[in-house]
């Protein structure tokens, strides 16, 4: 088999900072049941990857392989996600009065979001490792891209969602061959179902940072923004928040950059938004604490910020208070405005959570948090065709 020339080395707890070989299979941590980070050997990959490496390559997440976790060529499983546009939104920018800022295109990618990042390094690590039943509670984008790489991978996906998920989602699910239950409840719930049946029916469960490898295709953003902007990180990043794992992964990102010499020290202010419907992490940030309640009877429009717990809470928390960043909500009046303003004037029909960055921007203005000449970019996570229902 064919090395993929990965430097990675082994995994360690995101809170205690215990390591465990990257050799076994793992969910959370066994120490503090929370979320495991791969570990590269910098001093390997100051020798071994250089930016200059980057050029000619493919322009998918995988060009970064060396700092991602798969260790064949063979086992990686994609279908050409990443390396999305980072788009200049030059008539967006003129009517709100900024003037250098960016859109991160993610609907482009092969099943319409960002979690196809996620599900590309996930899903090629369950392959390297044997696992063929792969479960997992999905709001719906993450559900497309489940059943997407697992059919590409020749696994099994098996794959619970809330009952007024879109039908477009189950859809596409059933389309790539996975196994659909549609779940009286919430996300939340979805999850319950499968911790309770997983070891029953032999199922890897791979929820959002309950396995340490969808962050990996996630960080890679981060790496795709430093290049793009040639090594030199905006001043802001505006992220749509539901389980957080673009924030988290973006910042591990960046501090994987400083330490092999690519970036210094400089980092963008991370913003978190959030719908007024499920705003956990809001609600945490706004009381001065490390980790976020449980947001109760939770409703927005916006399906991939309707998560009321996030197991990630304190690693997207420490992102926003270290960078000098902030969080805050808009209304789903809001977000959903905007989704048609991002249309109209820079030709992108964004998912909901896209229109939510869009309507924080006069907020952070009038808060002194940015200023009209920062360079912005903000994140389309995905597209706005599977949403057609709630238009």
């Amino acid at each position: 088999m064919n090395s993929t020339g990965t430097i990675f080395a082994f995994l360690q707890c995101s809170k205690c900072g215990m390591q465990f070989s990257k050799k076994e299979i793992h969910n959370l941590s066994s120490c503090c049941s929370l979320p495991l980070f791969p570990r590269y050997d910098i001093e390997k990959g100051k020798v071994y990857f250089k930016k200059d490496s980057l050029i000619n390559r493919p322009p998918t997440m995988w060009r970064y392989k060396e700092m991602m976790p798969v260790n064949y060529e063979e086992n990686i499983t994609t279908l050409g996600e990443g390396f999305t546009p980072l788009e200049p939104a030059g008539s967006l920018g003129k009517m709100l009065g900024f003037k250098n800022l960016y859109l991160k295109n993610e609907s482009i990618n092969p099943t319409g979001s960002f979690k196809d990042r996620g599900m590309s390094a996930a899903i090629s690590k369950a392959r390297e490792f044997g696992l063929n039943k792969i479960s997992i509670p999905t709001a719906g984008n993450a559900g497309g891209a489940t059943a997407a790489y697992t059919a590409k991978a020749g696994q099994e996906a098996f794959i619970f969602m809330p009952d007024d998920t879109p039908k477009a989602f189950q859809v596409e699910c059933e389309q790539y061959g996975a196994h659909v239950e549609m779940i009286d409840g919430l996300i939340s719930d979805c999850g319950k179902i499968i911790a309770e049946r997983k070891d029953q029916e032999d199922w890897f469960d791979i929820s959002t940072l309950k396995e340490p490898y969808r962050v990996e295709g996630k960080k890679t953003m981060g790496y795709e923004l430093a290049e793009q902007l040639n090594w030199e990180l905006p001043d802001v990043i505006i992220y749509p928040t539901g389980g957080g794992t673009g924030i988290i992964g973006m910042w591990k990102a960046f501090d994987e950059m400083e330490k092999l010499g690519w970036i210094g020290s400089h980092r963008p202010k991370m913003i978190s938004v959030q719908s007024e419907g499920c705003a956990p992490i809001i609600r945490a940030f706004e009381q001065g604490k490390d980790t976020a309640d449980f947001f109760e009877n939770p409703e927005t429009s916006a399906l991939g910020l309707r998560v009321p717990a996030a197991i990630g809470d304190f690693l997207i928390l420490k992102a926003i208070r270290e960078s000098n960043g902030y969080a805050l909500t808009v209304s789903d009046k809001e977000l959903m405005d905007n989704v048609k303003m991002i249309g109209k004037h820079e030709g992108i029909f964004s998912s909901p959570e896209g229109g939510a960055t869009v309507a924080t921007l006069p907020k952070l203005l009038d808060l002194g948090v940015i200023n009209s000449k920062d360079r912005i970019v903000l994140f389309i996570t995905g597209s706005g065709l599977k949403y057609v229902d709630l238009f």
